[in-house]
């Protein structure tokens, strides 16, 4: 994609690293971002109470560029907290907000590309674009064609399960005055917050999109999204995201039809987890998450003991249990969606 000149016109972009012991791909980040084909941006890296080398790294690209400021939480804060932290730190003068985590990195044309689709289409407060996952390409889905997308139906489909087009902070840009207007920009301190938050911004504003791989997502063991996936977040997440939001981006019929749908996933996937022998933590986990997005206290209790019940059936019928194993399987893959990004 050719990056369209925007006349002499440079909005200033707020790039933001919220960052603790990320000393091992510090360096990377910061990198890819002096590396922008867009020259007018600030950079603020958050220190949250590391103990490793990050602040001395982010320190040293501070002293060499006055682009580049390097601020201090006054503790160590909880991960959504450091994240609103950090977004109070952006200019007042910035027209957009740039989050990359201190794992990933952005191509060079990733503000210039980004940028240019919302000064094309001054509806838009959310721009996305295609990453790299490691060496997978992800939130494909969109017509080819377009830049610009009604908010509510990119909601609308999103929550229906035929598009996943908001990846992780990393992936999007986002208007400051969004940003600037919220007190707490991450109101959940749940897996989900990053998507709940886009939910809420779909419902005043547009969605653009740059067809272009923009940003690199890194996974290993000390991300926030593998610890979502060791806990099965995204299932929950679903749900828990289809409750606060269904009804805002459905009609009553899509959104009961929905609910009804996950939740079935929802059990299937209790009982493949019950045959796995999940520790108890997994188990509390769902518990104060289904507790959290609003359900009633009895439905957690239900779907365990619907759960159980299932299996106890199998186990008095061996073959029975074969088939229905089976079958769970082949569903895994239908049910399965993109991690929820990291809070």
């Amino acid at each position: 994609m050719s990056v369209p000149d925007l006349g002499g016109r440079r909005p200033l972009v707020s790039v933001v690293t919220p960052v603790h012991n990320g000393a091992a791909f510090l360096g990377q980040c910061v990198e890819s971002v002096l590396r922008q084909t867009h020259p007018h941006w600030e950079y603020v890296i958050v220190n949250n109470a590391s103990t490793d080398d990050s602040p001395d790294i982010a320190g040293r690209y501070a002293a060499q560029d006055g682009r580049i400021r390097l601020v201090h939480t006054p503790a160590l804060l909880p991960k959504v907290d450091s994240h609103n932290f950090a977004l109070r730190q952006i200019s007042p003068a910035s027209k957009y907000c740039k989050v990359v985590h201190a794992d990933d990195w952005l191509f060079p044309e990733c503000l210039a590309s980004m940028v240019a689709v919302a000064e094309a289409h001054p509806t838009v407060g959310i721009v996305s674009a295609y990453r790299l996952v490691e060496d997978v390409v992800t939130l494909d889905g969109l017509p080819a064609t377009g830049a610009c997308f009604p908010g509510r139906e990119i909601g609308r489909r999103s929550l229906l399960g035929e598009l996943y087009v908001f990846g992780s902070p990393t992936s999007l840009l986002l208007r400051s005055d969004i940003v600037r207007g919220r007190a707490e920009f991450y109101i959940s301190r749940e897996p989900w917050t990053d998507v709940d938050i886009c939910y809420e911004i779909l419902k005043q504003w547009d969605f653009g999109f740059v067809h272009q791989v923009l940003t690199f997502t890194r996974r290993h063991d000390g991300s926030g999204t593998a610890a979502s996936a060791r806990l099965s977040a995204p299932i929950l997440g679903r749900l828990a995201l289809l409750r606060r939001h269904g009804r805002d981006f459905l009609t009553e019929a899509e959104w009961r039809q929905r609910t009804r749908e996950v939740l079935a996933q929802y059990r299937r996937f209790l009982l493949r987890s019950l045959l796995n022998g999940r520790e108890k933590a997994f188990w509390e986990y769902h518990a104060r998450g289904l507790a959290a997005a609003g359900y009633p206290a009895r439905l957690g209790p239900l779907l365990f003991r619907e759960a159980g019940a299932v299996l106890m059936d199998l186990l008095r019928s061996p073959i029975s249990m074969a088939g229905r194993i089976l079958a769970a399987g082949r569903t895994r893959g239908s049910e399965r969606s993109p991690a929820v990004p990291r809070g």
